[in-house]
């Protein structure tokens, strides 16, 4: 995730504080509820690193139930998600 210049995700303070609270915590429930905010933060951020325009029609189209036209467009929008973050795995 780093670069010589930098952090050219922006992630870089939320994967530190993560693997901090992975320190301060073992293994277990604790760790799971203790690190809970921070791991859902560092999985949005790079997830909208590299996908952002799917990243944004999921959060614009998916906050409320709504119509049935703006559920299906939720849906479109989550299935556009998964393909993009499925083509940037190994």
């Amino acid at each position: 995730m780093e670069e010589a210049g930098g952090d050219r995700t922006g992630c870089e303070k939320l994967q530190r504080a993560l693997s901090d609270c992975h320190r301060r915590f073992g293994p277990g429930a604790t760790r799971d509820v203790a690190c809970k905010h921070l791991n859902r933060a560092l999985a949005e951020c790079l997830v909208s690193f590299l996908c952002p325009e799917e990243s944004e029609a999921v959060r614009t189209l998916c906050r409320s139930g709504g119509t049935r036209l703006k559920r299906s467009q939720c849906q479109q929008a989550q299935l556009s998600l998964s393909v993009c973050i499925a083509s940037h795995q190994d």
